[in-house]
């Protein structure tokens, strides 16, 4: 249904295309200023957007220092797209030279620059090094392409002030580090309306409206279409760029794709086409049918950004999905907190199909380098729950310092080094000998130790870093693609393993020995050079995300070792690689077992001792640690078996530390996997030992009745396994939807022990739901009566075991109902992807 409900969408996308853009016509403003520069170029270069670039030699409107240099690329290497034709050519500098553009129109301007480093015999534009300003604005600040892999034409975006300048003149210069040059291939300058950007916005979290200046420099950071294709200069009347919104959507099952002939899209007054073109607002993306009674959840976008900078987020809304006026009605949350309570568009727009755009204030000066966006259904509400989004901007906003890049002021930029380069050198100095001694001290503690070491195989004498465990808050530094050594051997956490032992480990990650995928990466079966069997988890060196997960996982399985939890022998951060490697779990996950499987069915008493083994491990986490730590996401593909199916808790990148001797609880965002979220912390962000207990709950249904948590292919009823098992267990008939493999095995008052104690981790409230502890003894009594059944009575002649269930009630088996596998709980597979599986509200309902 979702592949043919995409592929339905776009073909209604290609359609409009094809017959309304010739429509679409984009009026009202006129630009004073529109100059393209083609930098180094020798001709002019008409775009099939209408972008006309000239060169920048002989042209009366541009200023250029002299002793620039033109280079032009190796014919070999030219970029035949006429649309980036531009990029063959560029303007280089070997000392501090700027650009001067006079124009007509004061006010913001929209200034792109344009580059890309291609391949010239004379000059190494790769490893050139050098910084950008705009009347006085640091833009760039020591940019080099010299950390990225793939060399590809890459743009920055900015909205300048030109007010201060009397002159109506843009200065533009490019200043080269120290011995090294500076290049750009073009440069775009193009007047905005006078209220293209507010001069007051809402803050986030809510308070009196923020004062914008118009002298403040924004840097483009996103702009992005929901729900809608790609969308080029042409199709927007500033020759701005739209990227869909599917790489940021946290969970695409959450949301579905909506459109709208971009010619019904209306502007009431206070909207143009600048604003947004209506390409942007006939797309949306709205709440997706989940196939239950009551839709309480939210589509998130995520978004990395630099911290310690305030943004202005432009979110942009058109009601196309509404029969009726009054009909769409929701929240919309920034970072978890409240930016719009009970909006109501068509009270703003008063009629359907009309543009409307609100501005909000974010500021990210706490250390945050992450944006979350959300929008969901209200808590109390009489409509049918949905909620929208047509299209979202992020602009970074310069600091006091007059800088968009690293808190620099703009004076500290020059090609020559500052005053301060003196006692800067010395404490390089300093600290590099001071590390070359501590490494020197490190290696002789190892040598002394190797050669303490008792007599064993090689193997088994690892090195270890004696680092303290704090220092893991060097993880957020991000690690240079291209690093020729490991930033994690600070860490000191774990074994520190070389990518290159990685890569032998798994064959150069071949793909044949891939166990699962997930949102973090790929988790391959290795071989460690001292014959170690491992799980190999590698993070999606493409993607800043999961860095959070990464960090907290090496954090609490460096302070944590149990039988009966998953053990994490070393890990790796080099080159831009963020990797996991942990002990193999042979027998793979505990939901494998029960379901969506051809893996021979378990017994009762194997899954007896499984759950107990679970809850041992999650008993050790909540009091058995130096710290209390409340796991998280407790659910069937997180609890990993091994050959001689021993249960071990695993994937701790969710996991918090439990509330200390004077507090009740943690105050924390939602995260966990839909269906085994508890509803408490759900409702009142609460999250206490009790949620791990709700979840183990939901897991025991699971055991018992060999079913996915959530499976919306279920009858309305059955959908939400904690509902539809306590249904059956308040009226003591649990025995009656039991998994068929255990008729005529499992004893009736185990039976009832367990569904007992399931009842009570399932309780609504966290103070009626018992401890790990009471629910290991539970569980262990309950194997108990097991084992006494078996030894006293056989299963022929016993009123205790129960014999067949003729009023059975029939079970659609799913493969993957929880939405999430071994790997990850972002993962989302086919037979559940109508369920939100990664819920994170911000506001409790």
């Amino acid at each position: 249904m979702q592949k043919m409900g995409n592929s339905v969408w776009i073909y209604r996308i290609c359609v409009l295309y094809a017959f309304c853009a010739p429509s679409i016509v984009f009026a009202s403003f006129t630009s004073q200023d529109s100059f393209f520069i083609d930098c180094g170029g020798n001709k002019v270069l008409e775009l099939d957007d209408g972008r006309v670039f000239k060169p920048d030699s002989g042209n009366s409107i541009v200023g250029l220092s002299p002793n620039s240099l033109i280079v032009i690329s190796d014919p070999q290497m030219t970029i035949s797209d006429d649309d980036s034709a531009f990029y063959n050519s560029a303007r280089v500098f070997k000392e501090k030279s700027a650009y001067t553009i006079s124009t007509k129109q004061i006010g913001r301007h929209l200034l792109r620059l344009h580059f890309y480093p291609f391949e010239n015999p004379h000059y190494d534009l790769k490893s050139a090094v050098f910084s950008v300003l705009a009347n006085g604005v640091t833009l760039m600040y020591r940019f080099s392409f010299s950390n990225s892999r793939r060399l590809t034409p890459f743009f920055k975006e900015y909205a300048v002030d030109l007010s201060g300048t009397s002159s109506k003149r843009l200065s533009l210069a490019l200043s080269p580090s120290n011995g090294s040059i500076a290049f750009i291939n073009g440069i775009e300058v193009v007047s905005l309306p006078n209220k293209q950007f507010p001069s007051t916005a809402m803050p986030v979290p809510l308070g009196p409206e923020v004062e914008i200046p118009p002298h403040l420099a924004l840097e483009t950071a996103y702009r992005v279409n929901m729900g809608g294709p790609l969308l080029t200069p042409k199709n927007d009347p500033l020759w701005r760029t739209w990227e869909p919104d599917f790489p940021f959507l946290l969970n695409p099952a959450s949301a579905r794709n909506v459109s709208e002939n971009p010619s019904l899209i209306k502007y009431p007054d206070g909207v143009s086409v600048e604003i947004a073109p209506n390409w942007v607002y006939s797309t949306a993306q709205e709440m997706a049918d989940a196939n239950v009674s009551d839709q309480r959840f939210n589509i998130s976008w995520e978004f990395a950004v630099e911290h310690g900078f305030t943004y202005l987020i432009r979110m942009h809304f058109c009601d196309i999905v509404s029969i009726a006026l009054d009909r769409l009605v929701f929240n919309v949350y920034i970072n978890r907190q409240s930016a719009l309570d009970f909006f109501d568009l068509s009270s703003k727009t008063m009629e359907l199909s009309a543009a409307y755009f609100v501005d909000i204030v974010a500021n990210l000066s706490t250390g945050s380098d992450r944006i979350l966006v959300q929008v969901g259904p209200p808590a109390s509400r009489n409509l049918p729950s949905n909620a929208i989004l047509n299209g979202l901007e992020f602009f970074k906003m310069s600091n006091p310092h007059e800088s968009l890049d690293g808190n620099l002021p703009a004076a500290g930029i020059d090609s020559k080094m500052p005053d301060k380069k003196n006692w800067l050198v010395i404490a390089i100095s300093s600290a590099s000998a001071g590390f070359a001694l501590f490494m020197l001290i490190s290696v002789a503690l190892f040598l002394y130790l190797r050669k303490t070491c008792p007599k064993k195989p090689k193997h088994q004498c690892l090195s270890w870093i004696p680092v303290p465990t704090t220092q893991v808050r060097n993880l957020d530094s991000k690690v240079s693609i291209g690093s020729s050594t490991s930033t994690a051997h600070s860490l000191g956490l774990n074994r520190v393993l070389a990518f290159s032992e990685i890569r032998e480990a798994t064959k150069n990650f071949d793909e044949s020995l891939v166990l699962g995928v997930g949102g973090f990466g790929r988790v391959y079966r290795g071989v460690l050079e001292n014959g170690t069997l491992v799980a190999v988890k590698r993070g999606n060196p493409k993607s800043q995300q999961g860095l959070t997960e990464f960090r907290t996982e090496i954090e609490m399985l460096s302070k944590l070792r149990h039988r009966h939890l998953v053990s994490l022998i070393g890990y790796c951060e080099e080159f831009n690689e963020r990797i996991l490697v942990y002990e193999f779990m042979a027998g793979g996950p505990l939901r494998k077992h029960l379901y969506g499987s051809n893996l021979k069915p378990l017994s009762w008493k194997q899954r007896l001792e499984i759950c107990i083994g679970a809850a041992k491990g999650l008993h050790y986490l909540h009091t058995g640690a130096a710290d209390s730590i409340i796991h998280r996401d407790v659910k069937t593909t997180n609890i990993l078996l091994d050959e001689n199916l021993t249960a071990k808790v695993a994937d701790f990148g969710l996991s918090k530390l439990g509330p200390t001797l004077d507090q009740t609880h943690v105050s924390t965002a939602v995260k966990g996997s839909f269906g085994y979220l508890d509803p408490e912390y759900y409702r009142r962000q609460q999250l206490t030992e009790k949620s791990d207990v709700y979840s183990f709950g939901v897991v025991l249904m699971e055991v018992i009745c060999a079913r996915p948590a959530i499976n919306p292919a279920l009858p309305r009823e059955q959908v939400n396994i904690a509902e539809w098992s306590m249904n059956w267990q308040k009226k003591r008939k649990l025995e009656k939807i039991i998994d068929p493999h255990l008729i005529g095995s499992i004893n009736l008052e185990s039976l009832r022990k367990f569904g007992e104690t399931a009842e009570k981790c399932l309780a609504e409230h966290g103070s009626e739901r018992p401890t790990m502890g009471d629910v290991l003894w539970n569980l262990e009594y309950a194997f108990q009566l097991q084992e006494a059944s078996i030894q006293t009575l056989s299963a022929e002649n016993s009123a205790n075991y129960i014999p067949d269930i003729p009023e059975w009630l029939p079970q659609i088996e799913s493969t993957n109902g929880d939405g999430a596998n071994t790997t990850s709980d972002r993962e989302f597979d086919t037979a559940s992807s109508m369920v939100f599986s990664q819920l994170m509200n911000p506001k409790g309902r």
